[in-house]
């Protein structure tokens, strides 16, 4: 019933899965690249329903492995999104969001985007070194580097390998442009250094927030913090002088969508300033973790959520068109696009201002010649 990967043991998709304490997805499911498939059958016994799945192994652990990376800085020319550069200080994420759109990625590992994506993480440990490296290069244009936003910088494991301090510490001293998107609130521990680079237009945040429903968002995002801590987060920033807005994300419908004017409220009482929206994207194998999702979570109206789903994206459960991707299309995505707007004009949100690369410092790299003569 279950099969075993270079990593130790692995839940495989089973008949009658259940949800696992604080985990967002509930099985192995596949990635697209893998070779082999292990798929739990019925025995006719009765065996498998015999107990919750969660018996049959033992409680799922964090793995996380260290790895030395050959650089650091990822750039991207999507019209979609409003950074050029990005910097993920991890691989995999231990909030265990179900919706992650970055689960697939996993796949590129031969590991899943199901439950391998939030136990089995990567820590990029010379990720300070690498970035300092490529941002002495001689060419290097400086424009705001976005820091984790493949998966979040602030995650549970930060705490222990501190990777993003690193990162953020170097990009202050060389006073580098730096936003992050994050919903974790960690990223106030380092508000010492957010406060220096915002007194010099050098940061930004963007803290997360998908409900304001603590049920539902120990379902969505189990070791994500809690809505309100989130928005004390966002208090937190804004009064410490970090320019910080709200990103409303995913947009769900029929699950999640009804939160969306009351987080804009929350949020803007709360001090952000600047605010935005995705509607839930589903590439690749991420399909099947969400829709496991909801038959364990939501049977009585996944077949509803998913027939939406479509219907904003042309007919498919994803469409990766630019310009659609992030917002759908269709009378549905219409509709929230047009309470979004009437509520951001209602609490005179507004674009937080850019940054300022102009005060970019390259940083000097360590010269065995000085060091010979005690330069």
């Amino acid at each position: 019933m279950a099969g075993e990967s270079k990593f130790g043991a692995r839940r495989v998709r089973m008949p009658g899965a259940s949800a696992i304490k604080g985990r967002g997805a509930a099985s192995h499911v596949s990635g697209r690249f893998e070779k082999t498939v292990s798929r739990g059958e019925d025995d006719g016994w009765g065996s498998l329903y015999a107990h919750d799945e969660t018996d049959l192994l033992p409680p799922l652990a964090t793995q996380v492995t260290e790895e030395r990376a050959r650089s650091i800085i990822s750039r991207n020319d999507s019209p979609d999104i409003g950074f050029s550069q990005s910097v993920n200080p991890y691989r995999g994420c231990e909030h265990g969001c179900v919706y992650c759109f970055a689960r697939p990625s996993h796949a590129y590992l031969d590991l899943s985007p199901g439950l391998d994506f939030e136990t089995r993480l990567f820590a990029k440990t010379n990720a300070a070194e690498r970035l300092r490296h490529e941002l002495a290069k001689p060419g290097y244009v400086p424009s705001t580097i976005t820091l984790g936003i493949n998966t979040d910088a602030y995650q549970p494991i930060e705490r222990r390998y501190r990777v993003t301090r690193e990162c953020l510490e170097v990009l202050a001293e060389c006073r580098h442009p730096v936003s992050f998107v994050t919903k974790s609130a960690l990223i106030t521990r380092d508000l010492d250094l957010l406060a220096l680079m915002a007194a010099q237009n050098l940061v930004s945040v963007h803290v997360s927030v998908t409900t304001l429903d603590n049920g539902l968002s120990s379902k969505l995002e189990p070791r994500a913090a809690a809505p309100h801590t989130r928005l004390k987060t966002i208090r937190t920033l804004h009064e410490a002088g970090v320019p910080v807005g709200v990103l409303v994300a995913p947009v769900i419908p029929m699950i999640s969508d009804r939160h969306l004017e009351h987080i804009l409220e929350a949020a803007r009482e709360a001090g952000a300033r600047d605010a935005g929206y995705v509607l839930l994207r589903l590439p690749h194998e991420l399909k099947e973790v969400w829709r496991e999702w909801l038959q364990l979570h939501f049977p009585e109206r996944a077949a509803h959520v998913m027939s939406l789903i479509r219907q904003m994206r042309g007919g498919k459960d994803y469409d990766s068109r630019f310009g659609t991707r992030m917002r759908g299309e269709g009378p549905f995505a219409d509709l929230i696009a047009a309470r979004f707007a009437r509520v951001y004009r209602k609490l005179a949100y507004a674009r937080l201002p850019p940054l300022d690369a102009g005060r970019f410092i390259a940083p000097r790299m360590p010269s065995p010649q000085a060091d010979l003569f005690g330069g």
